[in-house]
């Protein structure tokens, strides 16, 4: 009412007063901004001001001749300002444009905290991904829309099954924790299938740390945490589906329904198909290019809203998968023979994931659970390979503030079930090997605290300590800083501590594909890593619109470091812990522009520098670089969109750097991929906020690996010691892997939303 009243006044002012006057509108493209702050200042005084009225119109009068300042403020909108020189009775028209803030700013995030804040105020640094980010270029799974973000990389390990895991800043894929709403959802045997199985049409958002995070979540978030966060029942559509086919004959379905049982018991149930049972063999080698996969996955989340407000959630999701890759005459009668090779895995998994608020003595806090069960059936040629994973998980969390001081202090507790018919939970009574399945109780504690200490300076301490039954108690420490210059520069510094427990199918799955022995050389002990993580950014405007800039630099040091050694024998994996030490260490820059006509660039890339220094037979250190990481790795999206047609333009991709291979001795094949980029094009049409159709092609430049696959000819190496046809002894390997085998192919497919 202050403001309608003031604006009135101006009006009034405005016809009876003499002398200079500013007037102009403000705006955000064609639209007026209603209440948008014009301040006048000279000599950094603030002589009078104004506010925009409903049109976005304003005026300033009674200004005296002179040389000024005049500043534009609104919510929610990048201030600016302007210079000018005011005449005597001079009458000047002034006008802004203003550009929309990022949404991401104003997102809320929980991972780096535990606790709700924004991004534009948290001490860790958070990359928020939506699910618009991925409609640029659909994919029928987070583990593939991934490869959009700058400095994380899904990994594919196997040409044959195209089992894979996801690197952040070239860490290979165990040390990525993957959650679920904030759950360990996603880890161990589950990290080597199960990441494929989340449709994105169940995301709201994704939150990725890059960087330890053990002192919060325990073993295995080392090198950062992916957590995907589901859709509330209370904001998610009615209805919506979303569906699309590639010319490859791949067809991807997502469906969800929201409903109401109660006034204050929501539920919203989606559910995925995907299907693809076309073979595919475009280099004529003999074995699909692509793994046929037939996956069908159904969610459901329950919301409940307490009478103070708060709610309890509950989520159930099923998944069950049928895959299978290997010669193109295989069928199902061949699985786990000698005569046709073939890799199949059968897949079922279940999960439960829960919180809910609770008082003891009125005193409020949260209990966050989860749970899932693991089941696989696979046959790697004649190796087969049955597991059974069972993970329960249940934290006790409490938020106290005093004066500047956030306490957050919880207990938790993971119990993990593993078992398999290899050697790793086998144990050997008088040289016989028996079955023993793998027990993990994982009682932990811990405790942080940040400290507001100024408005614009934040720290966070914080400590964790894990009860192992072998290792004893692990400690887990961080320390982050945050320092926010201004309103347009902040500075964040991370140091911390991380630990995992080795689980070993998912260390690298090309160990168990059939083709090598895996050997374990000693009692494996955790790994322990010190990461350094220092991050700028900067949010401002230029004259044609708005941009950002996100640049980081990490420094990660391992001991213990579990490696996987491939080159000693060609025919085993030998894992054991380094008696040296490994370095990760790199810097990533992003960067969004936006511009007041309808484009919108986001360009990035990461730089890594990832080798270990091991112990030789004569106690000398020697460097070793990791396989399948490639030092420089960018990617791009550029959108333009028509607004009076509702159509869009999207061209994404990613370019990489030459990365070495895992080849064998006297190996006729480069041990260093060449510089490949991956292009995609899409075209996006619009109706009423409520249908889409688009359509578009992957892979423009047709890019295809050579000879992923060694010997394909002879998968089980019934030929290997002839020495006219094979001098070289070379055997069957698949592992030779660095992009997909998938050249160009058109895709469509529409998406409706109530």
């Amino acid at each position: 009412m202050k403001k309608i009243l003031f604006i009135t006044l101006m009006t009034f002012l405005h016809f009876i007063s003499a002398g200079a006057e500013i007037f102009g509108e403000v705006k955000n493209k064609n639209k007026g901004i209603e209440f948008a702050k014009i301040v006048l200042k000279k000599n950094n005084k603030i002589i009078t001001g104004a506010w925009s009225n409903i049109n976005g119109k304003y005026f300033l009068t009674k200004v005296e001749p002179g040389k000024y300042q005049v500043f534009v403020t609104a919510e929610n909108y990048f201030p600016d300002s302007i210079q000018i020189n005011i005449l005597s009775d001079e009458k000047k028209e002034i006008n802004f444009s203003l550009i929309e803030k990022s949404q991401n700013l104003d997102e809320v995030v929980v991972s780096g905290t535990l606790k709700e804040t924004f991004i534009s105020e948290s001490t860790v640094t958070i990359d928020v991904i939506t699910p618009k980010l991925f409609q640029k270029n659909p994919t029928s799974n987070i583990f593939d829309a991934l490869s959009m973000v700058n400095g994380v990389r899904p990994q594919m390990q196997c040409n044959v099954c195209s089992t894979g895991d996801i690197h952040i800043n070239g860490m290979e894929g165990p040390y990525t924790m993957v959650m679920i709403d904030g759950m360990p959802i996603v880890s161990a045997l589950g990290s080597v299938y199960g990441l494929m199985g989340i449709p994105n049409s169940i995301i709201q958002r994704v939150e990725i740390q890059k960087g330890p995070a053990s002192t919060l979540y325990g073993s295995e978030a080392v090198g950062g945490l992916i957590n995907v966060i589901t859709k509330s029942p209370i904001n998610a559509p009615i209805f919506s589906i979303d569906f699309f086919g590639t010319a490859y004959q791949e067809y991807n379905t997502d469906v969800s329904v929201k409903y109401k049982i109660s006034k204050k018991l929501s539920g919203l149930f989606s559910s995925n198909v995907y299907w693809f049972d076309k073979k595919w063999d475009t280099n004529n080698d003999n074995f699909t290019d692509i793994t046929i996969q037939k996956r069908v996955a159904g969610f459901n989340k329950f919301t409940f809203t307490h009478n103070n407000g708060k709610s309890s959630h509950l989520a159930l999701r099923y998944y069950y998968e049928d895959r299978w890759g290997g010669e193109m005459n295989w069928t199902e009668k061949f699985r786990g023979s000698d005569s046709i090779y073939g890799e199949s895995i059968y897949t079922n998994r279940l999960e439960v994931i829960g919180k809910s608020p609770f008082k003891i003595l009125k005193s409020p806090f949260e209990f966050q659970y989860s749970y899932n069960h693991h089941k696989q059936n696979s046959a790697y040629g004649t190796t087969p390979f049955h597991a059974d994973q069972k993970i329960a998980f249940g934290q006790i969390i409490k938020n106290i503030t005093l004066n500047r001081h956030d306490i957050l202090f919880g207990i938790a507790n993971r119990y993990v079930y593993y078992d398999d018919n290899t050697v790793i939970t086998a144990v050997s009574i008088d040289s016989v090997f028996h079955n023993k399945p793998t027990i993990t109780v994982l009682p932990g504690i811990f405790i942080q605290d940040e400290w507001n200490f100024s408005e614009r300076q934040t720290l966070l301490v914080g400590i964790r300590c894990d009860e192992h039954k072998n290792h004893g108690c692990i400690l887990s420490p961080r320390l982050n800083y945050k320092f926010k210059i201004n309103e347009k520069h902040t500075i964040r510094l991370g140091v911390g501590n991380g630990y995992r427990v080795v689980n070993l199918f998912s260390e690298d799955h090309a160990a168990f594909n059939g083709a090598r022995e895996v050997v374990i050389t000693e009692e494996l002990k955790p790994e322990q890593s010190w990461n350094v993580n220092l991050n700028y950014s900067l949010f401002g405007t230029h004259k044609k619109g708005f941009f950002s800039l996100e640049s980081n630099i990490f420094y990660t040091y391992f001991s213990n470091k579990i490696v996987a050694d491939y080159f000693t024998d060609h025919n085993k994996v030998i894992f054991s812990n380094l008696n040296g030490y490994g370095i990760n260490r790199g810097f990533g820059v992003q960067s969004h522009f936006s511009f007041d006509f309808p484009l919108k660039i986001a360009v990035g890339f990461t730089y890594v520098d990832l080798f270990i220094k091991d112990e030789d037979t004569l106690g000398n250190l020697y460097l070793r670089r990791q396989v399948q990481t490639p030092p420089f790795s960018g990617n791009f999206v550029f959108s333009y969109k028509i607004n009076k047609w509702q159509l869009s333009f999207d061209l994404s991709g990613n370019v990489y750097s030459p990365m070495l291979l895992p080849v064998l001795p006297n190996d006729y094949r480069p041990d260093h991929s060449p510089w490949f980029s991956l292009i995609n094009l899409q075209i996006n049409k619009e109706w009423k906020d409520h249908y889409q159709c688009f359509i578009g092609i992957k892979n423009i430049l047709n890019f295809i690996p050579k000879n992923p696959i060694m010997r394909p000819f002879d998968p089980f190496d019934k030929n290997v010691n002839d020495p006219v046809s094979n001098p070289y002894n070379y055997t069957f390997d698949p592992g030779y892997n660095y992009a997909p085998i998938q050249g160009i192919r058109f895709f469509a497919g529409f998406r409706i939303k109530f």
